[in-house]
């Protein structure tokens, strides 16, 4: 058991992630009661019903018919599917996709992958996901697994974006490299890397601009301080982490798109999946992307940014109260 897991156990992060599932379950299983009111077996009626329940918990269309089209082989194959059986099946068929969509490991408990010091996080995202805060809540759930953390504050055309960061790093004791508002970005990762490396911190977290209006602005931005960093470290970043909010549904799945466009994304962390009942997203993004989603924010608390388990996240959405 690792220091993090022992702050917060496995059983208080199960009963947070239930909570913060809350809104989507509801309205997920609200709607599946209604399909099969007065039915004794999955007909097409109730099929009907259920595509509408993924869509409607923002599974998406593309998903939600794998989905339908893997009960449909089923009742073909068994001839006969029993109502009492349904949840039993389609939990099965929702953790199928999100096991065999990305296979991915790393950061249980907070722990870093080996192999490199510091850990290099790029953080990106549009402005209004949640990007800055989720870095504050990693920052302070790393120092609680016993690492250290330092912020760059590479976000220099908002001047809310440094300052709102400066703030999680008085919160958490975290050190901040940041400058003045309209400083080059590059520059600034450049100096919070050498300042990393100097200091001999096990991760570094940097803020990066929002911005999505000109792909190919972002795509030369992003690409001038991954080279810029790569000066002191050839190997970084060794993570970018696109942030998406789970609240906007499909809206953060087209965000995706243009990002994965943009630049190379090698992780996700869905932010406010406690105030929707558009969860379902999370397949669709799982599904549809060869991304990881890594992170999971169900609540304010920094406490409540998961480490994403995709039987967890399966078990919380089915779970009956």
């Amino acid at each position: 058991m690792g220091i993090f897991d022992r702050l917060f156990g496995k059983k208080e992060q199960k009963e947070t992630l239930d909570n913060g599932l809350q809104k989507t379950r509801e309205g997920f299983f609200g709607k599946l009661a209604k399909a099969v009111v007065g039915k004794s077996v999955v007909d097409e009626e109730v099929l009907d019903e259920i595509e509408n329940a993924l869509v409607s918990a923002d599974v998406g269309i593309a998903t939600t018919v794998k989905i339908i089209e893997r009960l449909e082989n089923r009742i073909k194959s068994d001839k006969y599917l029993n109502i009492s059986e349904l949840n039993t099946i389609l939990k099965k068929e929702i953790q199928e996709i999100l096991i065999t969509s990305t296979v991915d490991n790393s950061y249980i408990n907070y722990e870093l992958p080996s192999g490199h010091k510091p850990h290099i996080i790029l953080v990106v995202g549009v402005n209004g996901v949640g990007k800055t805060t989720t870095i504050g809540k990693l920052a302070h759930n790393f120092s609680l697994a016993g690492k250290s953390v330092l912020l760059g504050a590479a976000d220099t055309f908002r001047a809310a974006a440094v300052d709102q960061l400066t703030i999680w790093s008085e919160r958490t004791n975290v050190p901040i490299v940041k400058k003045e508002m309209g400083s080059d970005p590059a520059s600034v990762a450049y100096d919070t890397v050498i300042s990393g490396v100097a200091k001999n911190v096990d991760v570094i977290l940097i803020d990066t601009a929002g911005r999505l209006h000109n792909k190919s602005h972002l795509m030369d931005e992003l690409s001038k301080i991954k080279r810029v960093i790569q000066k002191v470290v050839p190997d970084a970043p060794h993570e970018v982490m696109l942030v998406l909010d789970g609240s906007t549904g499909q809206n953060a799945l087209e965000q995706a798109k243009h990002f994965t466009a943009a630049t190379e994304v090698t992780a996700l962390a869905i932010t406010k999946l406690d105030g929707t009942a558009k969860g379902g997203v999370v397949l669709a993004i799982a599904d549809q992307f060869s991304i990881p989603v890594k992170f999971i924010g169900v609540g304010e608390k920094a406490t409540d940014l998961l480490v994403f388990d995709k039987q967890d996240f399966v078990d919380g959405l089915f779970q009956r109260t």
